[in-house]
C-alpha cells in the first residue's frame, strides 16, 4: 500500500503528495490524496464469476472456468499495461489453488517467467522490519509508545514521535525518497550504496509536515528509524536479526535481506523508467540499500505465500507464535487512511478485508495479501514498476483478480504518483 515504491516515484500511501515527478519511495503503492476508488466490482473482466460467487467466506472455488477467467484477466492487464512478465499464486483451503506465470523474465533473451524466480519485493520489507520491532516489544526491550528520541538522536520532533506512529505512517517526518537530491544521487549511480544515516539526512533537512499522529502519510524514513532501533536493541545487524528471528523460524529459505546488490539466481530482470534519462532500463543489478529497512528484500512466490498468512495471523507455519496475540492485535488495528476502504496498521494494511502489503521499487512490484474470512492467499510478483495511467501494475492485477475470486472483497487501491 504504499507508496513506497521507488518509482522513485511515488511516495506513498497517503498523505500529501510531495512533488511532481515520480520520486522514489521504496515500496509499493498507496497514494496521497488518492482519487476515488474504482467501482466496488473493481476493474473486472467483463463477466460475472460463476456460482457460488461467495459461499459465506466471500471467495469462489477455483474451478476451471474461474481459472480461465483469471488467465484472461491477467493477460488483459499485461497487454494493457505492457507488463513483460508476472507470476500469480492463489490458494484457498478446500477450494483449490492457482499458480501460473505469464510472459518473459528477460526481454533480451525471451527467457520465460517462472514461479520459482527470485524477485525484489520492495516495501513488503516493511512487514519484516515491523515484525522485528513487535518481537522486541514482546521481549520487553522496547514499547510501542516509547519516543524515537529515546533511541535515536537528531530526529525532528523525536521527543514526540512514538515507535507506534513510525510503524503506522503517522510521524509527520518527510519521506527521504521524495527528496530531489536523493533522486539525483540514486538515478545518477544506481549501483551506489547508501547508509541509513545518509537516507535520514535527506529527510531531516526538510521541516516536519505535521504534528505526530495528526494524519497518515506513507514515509520510508519511518522504517529506516525502526530498523536502527532493531539494531540498537538487539545487538545485531538488521539483516541478521530478520534472518535469525523471522525468516528461519518461518521456514522462508528463499527470502533474504541483501547487504548489497547481490541477487540469487535464477531471478527475473527488472524494467523501470525511473532513470536519469527517463528511458527504460534493466535494474536487476541496482543496489537496493537505498530502501534498506523500508524496501531492500528479495523473495519468491512460494515463500510469500507462507509469509502472507504468517504476518496476517502472527502464527508461524509450525503453529508457534511469531509475535504474541496481544501484540498482533495491536498490529492489526488499521485506522482509516485518506484512501476509501483502506486502513493501515503497524506496517500492514487492510484493503476491503485483504490484509498484507504491496511493494515496488525500480523494475519490480509485488503484492502479498491474505483474506482471513476464507484463509485465502493472493501473491503477485512482476518485473516492472512502470505505471499505467497513474496506477501501479500490481494494483491492477490485484483488482482484476479479486474481482473474480472475491467479488465482495475487491482489492481496489487507487494510486497516483506524488507530485513535486
Amino acid at each position: 500500500m504504499t507508496h513506497s515504491c521507488i518509482r522513485l516515484r511515488r511516495g506513498i500511501v497517503v498523505a500529501a503528495a510531495v512533488g511532481a515527478l515520480v520520486v522514489p519511495t521504496a515500496g509499493g503503492a498507496m497514494a496521497v490524496q488518492a482519487s476515488a476508488p474504482t467501482a466496488a466490482t473493481g476493474t473486472g473482466t467483463g463477466t460475472e464469476p460463476p456460482s457460488p460467487s461467495s459461499s459465506g467466506d466471500g471467495v469462489v472455488e477455483l474451478i476451471p472456468a474461474v481459472q480461465q477467467q483469471v488467465d484472461d484477466a491477467v493477460q488483459r492487464v499485461m497487454k494493457q499495461a505492457s507488463i513483460p512478465g508476472v507470476s500469480v499464486g492463489i490458494w484457498t483451503p478446500g477450494k483449490g489453488e492457482y499458480v501460473k506465470s505469464f510472459g518473459v523474465a528477460d526481454k533480451s533473451t525471451g527467457r520465460a517467467m517462472d514461479p520459482g524466480l527470485y524477485m525484489r519485493i520492495g516495501s513488503e520489507t516493511k512487514t519484516f522490519t515491523v515484525t522485528a520491532i513487535l518481537q522486541l516489544v514482546d521481549e520487553g526491550k522496547i514499547g510501542l509508545d516509547d519516543t524515537i528520541g529515546e533511541y535515536i538522536d537528531g530526529v525532528p520532533n523525536g521527543d514526540k514521535i512514538t515507535l507506534r506512529q513510525l510503524a503506522g505512517m503517522r510521524s509527520g517526518l518527510f519521506n527521504y525518497s521524495a527528496d530531489e537530491d536523493f533522486f539525483k544521487a540514486l538515478t545518477s549511480d544506481p549501483q551506489r550504496p547508501f547508509t541509513p544515516q545518509q537516507l535520514l539526512d535527506y529527510s531531516f533537512k526538510h521541516p516536519v509536515l505535521f504534528p505526530p499522529g495528526e494524519k497518515f502519510y506513507y514515509c520510508n524514513t519511518n522504517l529506516i528509524l525502526l530498523g536502527l532501533v532493531v539494531e540498537q536493541m538487539s545487538g545485531q545487524h538488521l539483516n541478521d536479526y530478520i534472518q535469525d528471528h523471522v525468516l528461519d523460524p518461518a521456514g522462508l529459505d528463499h527470502t533474504l535481506f541483501p547487504t548489497g546488490n547481490e541477487f540469487p539466481t535464477p531471478h527475473s530482470q527488472g524494467y523501470t523508467d525511473q532513470t536519469a534519462t527517463g528511458k527504460v532500463e534493466d535494474s536487476a543489478d541496482w543496489d537496493p540499500s537505498w530502501g534498506w529497512a523500508a524496501g531492500a528484500m528479495i523473495s519468491r512466490l512460494e515463500d510469500l505465500r507462507v509469509w502472507a498468512r504468517t504476518v496476517a495471523t502472527g502464527v508461524l507455519p509450525d503453529g508457534e507464535r511469531m509475535v504474541s496475540p496481544a501484540t498482533q492485535k495491536q498490529r492489526l488495528i488499521t485506522p482509516p487512511t485518506p484512501i476509501p476502504g483502506a486502513g493501515y496498521g503497524l506496517g500492514i494494511f487492510n484493503v476491503q478485508g485483504w490484509i498484507g502489503h504491496n511493494g515496488s521499487l525500480p523494475g519490480y512490484e509485488s503484492l502479498t495479501i491474505y483474506l482471513p474470512s476464507a484463509r485465502t492467499t493472493l501473491v503477485v510478483v512482476l518485473n516492472t514498476d512502470i505505471n499505467y495511467k497513474n496506477e501501479e501494475p500490481s494494483t491492477l492485477f490485484g483488482d482484476a483478480i479479486t474481482t473474480i475470486i472475491s467479488p465482495d472483497h475487491v482489492f481496489n487501491l487507487p494510486a497516483e504518483p506524488a507530485a513535486r
